[in-house]
């Protein structure tokens, strides 16, 4: 990673608590913002300027990051120097409350130069969002099935009573044919016997008549 520019360290080194001397006491201001010279002083500059408390998650710090560098990017704010100054304090917040070796030691007041000379600089930029998934390919119309088959359909399910059913009207057909074949033979024998009455009695007629 590149190291941090002599501005931006220097802004951080002046949110970061300055260490006391060997052999000096903590001046009385300092004493009562501690609560003691044994108490260790809250840290809460580079929170503060995150907007976030220090019991914040990560993703509750790195949200916020992400919220105020969009907000004060210099693309969305351009000539704007306190949106610039923002943006840069925004980002040397992150670059120490991000990494989480950098903020126990920065919670602890033993974060040193060179730790924050060589910090890791922070994107600026949130995370590009997820690209949709690509659209299924439309379904080809397919094949047109052919017309349903009543016929085949009855042969499967109905096929014995079919066959049944036919077998009954091929005897009741026989059963006519041969009703109407008697009918017939009956017909042509009454015939018959009417004509051989008839020439019967006309031979009788014509031997009576000689």
């Amino acid at each position: 990673e590149a190291p941090m520019e002599p501005a931006a360290l220097g802004r951080l080194r002046r949110l970061l608590p300055a260490a006391p001397r060997p052999g000096c006491a903590p001046s009385p201001s300092r004493a009562a913002q501690t609560g003691g010279a044994g108490a260790p002083r809250p840290r809460r500059d580079l929170y503060e300027v995150l907007g976030v408390p220090s019991t914040a998650t990560a993703a509750q710090i790195k949200t916020a990051y992400y919220e105020q560098s969009f907000r004060y990017h210099p693309d969305r704010n351009a000539g704007s120097a306190a949106a610039a100054a923002r943006f840069a304090a925004v980002s040397e917040a992150y670059r120490v409350l991000g990494s989480a070796a950098l903020r126990r030691k920065y919670d602890r007041g033993l974060l040193s130069a060179e730790e924050l000379r060589h910090a890791p600089r922070p994107s600026g930029r949130p995370p590009a969002a997820a690209s949709p998934p690509p659209r299924a390919p439309a379904a080809r119309p397919g094949p047109v099935p052919p017309p349903f088959d009543f016929d085949a359909f009855y042969r499967a399910h109905y096929g014995e009573q079919l066959q049944r059913e036919q077998l009954l009207r091929a005897r009741r057909e026989q059963l006519r044919l041969r009703r109407e074949e008697a009918a017939a033979q009956g017909r042509l024998r009454a015939l018959s016997d009417l004509s051989v009455g008839l020439l019967f009695f006309l031979g009788v007629a014509i031997l009576y008549g000689l």
